[in-house]
């Protein structure tokens, strides 16, 4: 099946399970941040930007204890036993795949120092390069909606093993802008993209964000890749599995 792009303008895409496997995003990302969060804090402890970040995260730590969640315990004191402690809730946190604006640009930043020393080199599904310079070259404003940072997203297209794909996207959209399940969200990037809704085609592998950004106005293609989670199908939402489906006439 293909899906024609007549009456688009732009596109929205999410990452994690839609231009990049579910496998790098956990199994590679998750880990190395897991593995670099102490070594990171320490030696940027001081920086205004980490000190932003952890304040987030102690917000949110109290946010948990408050729900009954048990987290880490936040150790107040010298440097290195609260670096130990945050270090602890942070991977807490990553198990948990929390949606934390904190934790997301705390990742970001140590992803950075792995992308720019050539320990992590970033996967997308081979239709994306080429389907990126196919809309790109079409004239598509083309978009990322993640609930990673905007500088997670950008180091990822700047680091893939297909090469620099940053050339190709205009616009990077976290969490900052909402939750990816809140209609509000939606509204907010059509705002800022200056089209009209029905304009814009956001494709994702979550039923949930789609239903969102359905409500929102926006169009919306559901797009199953190996190894994603099953989502409960529905009648709105068609469905491709590859990019290489979008461009082509019906």
């Amino acid at each position: 099946m293909s899906s024609s792009l007549a009456n688009i303008s732009g596109i929205l895409l999410d990452i994690e399970g839609t231009t990049t496997p579910i496998a790098f995003v956990h199994e590679v990302l998750f880990s190395y941040a897991r593995s670099q969060v102490g070594k990171y804090l320490a030696a940027h402890f001081d920086s205004a930007e980490t000190l932003a970040d952890i304040a987030r995260l102690r917000e949110e730590h109290g946010a948990d204890i408050k729900q009954g969640l048990e987290p880490p315990a936040w150790l107040d004191g010298p440097p290195e036993v609260e670096i130990d402690s945050i270090t602890e809730y942070v991977r807490w946190l990553i198990e948990r795949d929390r949606k934390s604006t904190g934790l997301k640009s705390l990742q970001g930043k140590i992803w950075k120092d792995g992308y720019l020393d050539g320990t992590l080199k970033a996967q997308v599904f081979a239709d994306v390069p080429r389907a990126l310079k196919r809309w790109h070259d079409a004239g598509l404003k083309i978009s990322i909606f993640s609930s990673g940072s905007a500088l997670a997203q950008r180091l990822l297209f700047a680091h893939t093993e297909a090469g620099d794909l940053t050339s190709y996207v205009d616009n990077y959209f976290d969490t900052t802008n909402g939750s990816k399940t809140n209609v509000e969200s939606y509204r907010r990037i059509v705002s800022g993209l200056g089209l009209r809704a029905e304009e814009i085609l956001f494709v994702s592998d979550v039923v949930g964000e789609l239903d969102a950004a359905r409500a929102a106005g926006m169009q919306t293609l559901l797009c199953i890749r190996p190894g994603n989670q099953i989502q409960s199908l529905s009648q709105q939402h068609q469905i491709i599995q590859s990019f290489d489906e979008l461009g082509r006439s019906p």
